[in-house]
């Protein structure tokens, strides 16, 4: 899908109750304090104060590892290890430390998400650990970089279809006319009352994610081909 198919999709799933709707029960607004929350993921970005922070932003933390299974992934031990203080630990550190924390992805420029970018290196060097694969390596980015780089699975990726690079297009989508759906995102979120610490990047994989998730169990889209 292209960015501007990215952009109408987006567009018309905002406008929808059930996108509140789904948000509020994602994020457990209605819930009481100290309640275990429906979706471990509403914890994501809060878990030990956020990846991002400045003292830890260009580190992975046992913190990050454990929010990142909050989203339904395992990192198996070895790679986990390896993340906490090996030499894989060392290398990422240099291209987070390349990668800024501070911009949304709405006003990245495009060389920042890009082919060759630290990002995509970033990305690609965590693919490449056993273990991992892509969907890890975009939580765990995510994670670091809550902003600038989306969580990413096989239910939103089924949603926006297979985009030959998904990062470019939803950059250009959140972009477009002033920046009109990153702007919209936010407003959704303080309208059904998500904490502000939540990126708009985050509410658009929420939003996305929970209007497909359901259907694509029941189709089994993760068996379909491509």
């Amino acid at each position: 899908m292209t960015s501007v198919g990215i952009t109408d999709q987006l567009r018309v799933l905002l406008s929808t109750a059930d996108a509140a709707a789904d948000l509020g029960r994602y994020f457990g607004v209605d819930e009481l304090e100290g309640v275990t929350p429906a979706f471990t993921g509403s914890r994501f970005e809060h878990l030990d104060g956020g990846g991002d922070r400045a003292d830890i932003a260009n580190i992975v933390t046992a913190a990050d590892l454990i929010a990142v299974q909050a989203l339904s992934v395992q990192v198996p031990p070895s790679a986990a290890l390896a993340l906490l203080e090996g030499r894989l630990a060392e290398d990422l550190s240099v291209l987070l430390s390349q990668i800024p924390a501070d911009v949304d992805m709405a006003n990245a420029d495009p060389d920042l998400l890009g082919s060759g970018s630290s990002a995509d290196r970033a990305w690609h060097l965590l693919k490449g650990q056993k273990g991992l694969g892509w969907v890890t390596a975009n939580k765990l980015l995510a994670r670091k970089r809550p902003r600038l780089l989306p969580v990413y699975d096989q239910v939103v990726r089924c949603v926006v279809g297979h985009p030959e690079s998904f990062w470019l297009s939803l950059r250009d989508a959140l972009a477009a006319d002033g920046n009109a759906l990153h702007e919209q995102l936010l407003s959704l979120r303080d309208d059904v009352g998500v904490p502000s610490t939540v990126s708009a990047l985050r509410i658009c994989d929420v939003v996305l994610w929970m209007s497909h998730v359901a259907g694509h169990k029941e189709k089994d889209c993760g068996n379909l081909p491509g």
